[in-house]
């Protein structure tokens, strides 16, 4: 096995959620792995953020979309092929979190939470295995689940749902797409730590983040630890795996 197995040069990568946390990590490093990389996500200034953070930027294209805005996701498909081309890999990074008991999450929450975990993903999922979207030669799609889909804790029942309901998608996804030589798996993350998260009290409260830490054997999680792994999935290092999830918690789930 040579080494350029594990890179991406001359593959088209499609990255949600390109504008913060994993997912601009994600876009990043694919760029430096010889990846064109789409960068969709809302915010079309923090995308531009994250293009100048990466690889030969006049290689990638910038789409600025709402996934949860499913009539649209369509047009914003045909665009972004029409610019760079069928799509050789997928990283579905975008999507919420949160900490509620049961007793306060009322239903306008859990469609909310549904909406941008489960339903955008699978929608965009759709529209790029369309014909014409996905190169021919098929390739990778990742989902980020999170290890609340493996195990459980309080006040995180909806988010958990929405994470197990990814992990289960990706088994029969990879049975149904594997005529096309597509490959679909998911990633795990423990706690990592990024921009978003590094003020909230689990993270900046020192008592509560020693607590956090000593969870995971290995520590808390960097962006670069999850983009790594999305590299791995994408690349042809991993061309024989599919419908599997790959746990990149640090030893959380170790114990």
């Amino acid at each position: 096995m040579t080494s350029n197995q594990f890179g991406l040069t001359g593959k088209t990568v499609l990255v949600t959620g390109a504008s913060s946390g994993i997912g601009r990590q994600c876009a990043i490093t694919c760029s430096e792995m010889g990846a064109s990389v789409i960068l969709l996500a809302r915010n079309t200034d923090r995308l531009h953020d994250t293009l100048t953070k990466m690889s030969s930027p006049d290689r990638h294209y910038i789409v600025s979309a709402d996934l949860t805005d499913y009539s649209s996701v369509h047009e914003k498909v045909k665009e972004a092929v029409g610019r760079l081309g069928p799509v050789n890999g997928v990283l579905h990074c975008a999507g919420v979190s949160g900490t509620l008991p049961l007793r306060v999450t009322g239903m306008d929450k859990v469609e909310e939470m549904f909406r941008n975990n489960v339903f955008s993903a699978y929608n965009l999922t759709k529209e790029i295995c369309k014909a014409g979207c996905f190169a021919k030669e098929g390739g990778s799609i990742v989902f980020l689940s999170s290890i609340m889909g493996h195990v459980g804790d309080v006040g995180k029942s909806l988010y958990s749902m929405t994470k197990g309901a990814l992990l289960s998608g990706v088994r029969s996804l990879a049975c149904e797409l594997a005529k096309k030589n597509i490959r679909v798996n998911s990633i795990s993350p423990g706690v990592v730590i990024t921009p978003i998260n590094r003020n909230l009290p689990h993270i900046a409260d020192p008592e509560k983040r020693a607590a956090l830490e000593s969870a995971h054997l290995l520590g808390l999680g960097k962006v670069e630890d999850i983009a790594n792994a999305c590299v791995f999935l994408l690349s042809d290092a991993s061309g024989w795996i599919t419908g599997t999830d790959l746990k990149v918690d640090g030893g959380f789930t170790a114990r």
